[in-house]
């Protein structure tokens, strides 16, 4: 099959001056054109034990929005990959919210970005902030479908996972009270979904649970000293883990209808253990050294503790000293500097124990769907290259149990995605199975899927896929196995 390249860069607005946002550029100027495709040239071999499909979220900007332009900003699209039998096939597509919606009737941008005043913007999110919901940040299998979520909280929007097509806002039978935060976590063994969602208004935060029968069964308001910007949480058998930290809300900005967040250094961290089903009378708080939190590993209980891996984040905010144009402000704010962190907390003596378990800089943590809430032993973790935006330059398999990892390096000049596990066949471990990853090569803006074995990333792909457009870079990814498919299309 012949590549074409459906991408162009689009006209950026001036941010000061002369700069140019690269994040509207190259290897992340969005795509024009949704597609499909099954032709493609495979380099290696599929497995024919890898059945199900890889979908990935990101930023793809359909129309120009006058002022400065965030990464955040860019209207959510899925790229997939459907393997079936040592077949694949490749498509795109828009999630098709409420925002987007309206500015594809209108044929304009309606909205202003995450870095402009949003008082103009026509409607927001159920709590007020008036910000576009573009769906674009992660993605989660939940009863036949899979669900796009948006970083500030929003409307799930559900998607058929094979068609991509957009099925509307999940609202779980007309029960869901508010919107949804960014990563919200299933519970494979009983079917139910945890989450939360926060506002600019107190009390600031509610935690959830849906049941295995798509309704909501469980809601609690959680209070909080003033407006945070909390992004994912854990659970254990028992419990939920929900935090509070010191990213806040800049409070003249608010008064001022902009929305604008500051590290205060002089607050800790905090974390709300609660029982699963309980109000928040019941739940305990565990401070820490102050740090902010992208994205949780893994939560599992050991007799009293209740124990947490996460990517924590060296420092919360970067220096601002360095910043000198709003566009660099920008570029500081998405610098992504973590490394993995394992907290314990003592449900009986109060107590917080914590510490770093690797020093690389890693993020993006992938495990085995199928023990998220369990004492798990392998995280996938996309590598963070050292340059002036986001990019992955390989995974990071680690072994949590005997504190060994292992590397994979995409290439010089080629950028990955997140890379979930994907269980072969009759898959009887963490480690049995796969990683499958978009690649871009900024050299020749063409892209790829390769197939990794998870349990030797070392030695490179076992296949790669040649698809028929540039995949821009993007957020997170999941994995849909075949038999969770077959619900889907029953």
């Amino acid at each position: 099959m012949s590549i074409t390249e459906n991408s162009r860069p689009t006209a950026v607005a001036s941010v000061t001056g002369d700069e140019q946002n690269p994040y509207l550029l190259g290897i992340y100027a969005p795509v024009h054109e949704e597609i499909s495709a099954e032709d493609m040239v495979v380099i290696g071999e599929i497995p024919k034990d890898l059945n199900g499909v890889y979908l990935r979220n990101g930023p793809n900007r359909k129309y120009e929005t006058p002022g400065r332009y965030h990464w955040f900003d860019g209207d959510g699209m899925i790229h997939a990959i459907h393997f079936d039998n040592g077949k694949v096939r490749y498509q795109n597509r828009w999630v098709r919210t409420e925002a987007f919606k309206a500015e594809s009737a209108a044929g304009r941008a309606l909205f202003s970005g995450v870095s402009e005043n949003p008082e103009n913007n026509p409607f927001g999110n159920s709590h007020g902030l008036n910000i576009k919901d573009s769906a674009n940040t992660d993605l989660i299998y939940h009863r036949g479908k899979v669900l796009a979520t948006w970083y500030l909280c929003g409307a799930p929007m559900a998607i058929d996972p094979l068609s991509l097509d957009t099925l509307g806002a999940e609202d779980f039978l007309g029960t869901l009270v508010g919107d949804m935060m960014a990563h919200p976590k299933v519970d494979e063994r009983t079917g139910e979904l945890f989450w939360f969602d926060y506002g600019p208004q107190a009390p600031y935060m509610r935690y959830g649970v849906m049941g295995a029968d798509g309704k909501q069964k469980h809601v609690t308001d959680i209070e909080l000293p003033g407006p945070r910007l909390p992004h994912d949480m854990g659970i254990t058998d028992n419990y939920a883990i929900l935090m509070d930290l010191p990213l806040i809300q800049d409070e003249r900005a608010r008064q001022a209808g902009r929305y604008k967040i500051q590290f205060d250094h002089t607050l800790p961290a905090r974390f709300a253990v609660i029982p699963r089903y309980s109000d928040a009378s019941k739940l305990r708080w565990f401070e820490a050294s102050p740090c902010y939190i992208y994205h949780v590993v893994n939560a599992w209980e050991e007799g009293d503790e209740v124990v947490m891996d996460v990517c924590r984040m060296r420092q919360g905010q970067h220096a601002q000293a360095q910043i000198k144009t709003p566009l660099a402000q920008m570029l500081a704010y998405l610098k992504m500097d973590a490394r993995i962190w394992r907290y314990r907390f003592n449900v009986k003596t109060g107590q917080t124990i914590e510490g770093p378990r690797d020093d690389d800089n890693t993020e993006f943590p992938s495990i085995d769907s199928r023990v998220v809430g369990q004492r798990n032993r392998f995280t996938y973790n996309a590598h963070i290259a050292q340059a002036d935006t986001v990019l992955f330059d390989g995974i990071v398999r680690y072994d949590l149990h005997s504190g060994d990892s292992e590397h994979y390096r995409y290439g010089e000049g080629r950028w990955g995605s997140e890379s979930p596990f994907a269980p072969r066949d009759n898959s009887t471990g963490e480690d049995d199975g796969y990683l499958v990853s978009f690649v871009t090569d900024e050299r020749d803006q063409h892209s790829e899927v390769e197939v990794l074995d998870a349990s030797d990333i070392a030695a490179g792909p076992v296949a790669r896929v040649v698809l028929p457009q540039r995949v821009p870079l993007g957020f997170h990814a999941t994995w849909v196995r075949e038999d969770q498919l077959r619900k889907a299309a029953s």
